[in-house]
């Protein structure tokens, strides 16, 4: 296998000879990030891709890399499926795999709730866990979806560590340059770091083992997703890991069952049911991926018997005439158009 990579950190002719043996099919198979599914980069013959963290993309990205080859296989990877998904494999649109056991020598993370009042026991928590050779992560609060104003408020707490902890604290923003942010987790890595503060960029494919305490501050202001995905960041060596959600009180009634349904489990199915009560499943012939959805016609709770007969006959037409080019298939089509669904049906490959 002639295998890849690509980021956005590839420029120049290294850049140029890879995107020439993508097109040529010189490469089997390419790892990489959002950079994958971007207007330059084609593939001769693209024909299964693999979308993991599936949470971090939105439809039309997921459907730009599907589009890059004919009849693209998708398989979509997440501890925590969105609503949008959950839903679609409830309509029969996607087949599910559940991966239920965890990794060997993983144990549960224990979590806790705490108002930010408590502030200073959670920094005294802190020394203590490093005085004992352990590691934290200090995740900051989702301001806004803004790298500027995280940032700022990831600059900010980690003055306030670095005045507590010296050196042994250490930042990691996304608005750092790239060889920046890997020094920094190197050091979180080799020890010399101790209290790494950040924002959500070590949310997924960050694995030290030897951190097991997990502070998200302003856990309120973060989706289910997200800090189900933070927690997963600790718990990864033998011992057992810590996670505390600080949160400015008085917490309003979707942020207070966010915070209870994560104390209660560590399930990502469970959770992610939760996150679909909670936020509702978005559009499914659209790109909202969450939401409550909304028919001309139909009413869920009402009709909910009916769901299971229009999946199976909607199974069925596209199973005999998958181009909708019978007498039947033509009439379909013309209710699709009438409803202005008609170009929306391929967003349900996006997953």
């Amino acid at each position: 296998m002639r295998v890849a990579r690509l980021t956005g950190r590839d420029k120049g002719a290294g850049r140029d000879e890879l995107l020439a043996a993508l097109k040529d099919g010189a490469i089997d198979m390419v790892v990489g990030t959002h950079a994958l599914f971007q207007e330059g980069v084609a593939f001769k013959n693209l024909g299964f891709a693999v979308i993991d963290e599936q949470h971090r993309f939105g439809v039309h990205q997921r459907l730009a890399l599907g589009g890059k080859g004919a009849g693209v296989d998708m398989l979509v990877m997440t501890a925590t499926p969105i609503p949008r998904t959950l839903t679609l494999t409830a309509y029969g649109d996607m087949d599910v795999s559940r991966l239920t056991e965890k990794p060997a020598g993983r144990k549960p993370v224990k979590t806790a709730a705490l108002p930010l009042e408590r502030l200073s026991e959670v920094v005294e928590a802190v020394r203590r866990e490093i005085a004992k050779g352990g590691q934290v992560y200090w995740v900051c609060p989702l301001v806004e979806e803004s790298e500027v104003v995280d940032a700022a408020a990831a600059e900010e707490r980690y003055a306030h560590l670095a005045a507590e902890f010296g050196n042994a604290a250490g930042l990691v923003h996304g608005r750092m340059k790239g060889p920046d942010k890997d020094a920094v987790m190197a050091d979180f890595k080799a020890g010399c770091i101790k209290v790494l503060v950040a924002t959500t960029v070590i949310e997924v494919g960050v694995d030290v083992a030897q951190a097991n305490v997990m502070v998200v501050e302003h856990a309120e202001r973060f989706g289910l997703a997200q800090l189900h995905q933070l927690r997963g960041r600790v718990g990864r060596g033998g011992e057992a890991g810590s996670c505390l959600l600080l949160y400015q009180a008085p917490l309003g009634e979707t942020a207070r069952a966010r915070i209870k349904i994560l104390r209660e489990t560590d399930d990502g199915f469970v959770i992610a049911e939760e996150d679909l009560r909670l936020r509702g499943a978005g559009e499914l012939l659209g790109t909202r991926q969450s939401g409550m959805p909304t028919f001309r016609l139909a009413d869920v709770e009402a009709h909910g018997d009916l769901l299971e007969a229009a999946r199976d006959d909607a199974a069925l037409i596209l199973h005999k005439d998958p181009e909708l080019a019978s007498m039947r298939g033509t009439a379909l089509r013309t209710l699709l158009y009438l409803f202005g669904r008609d170009e929306a049906v391929r967003y349900l490959k996006s997953g």
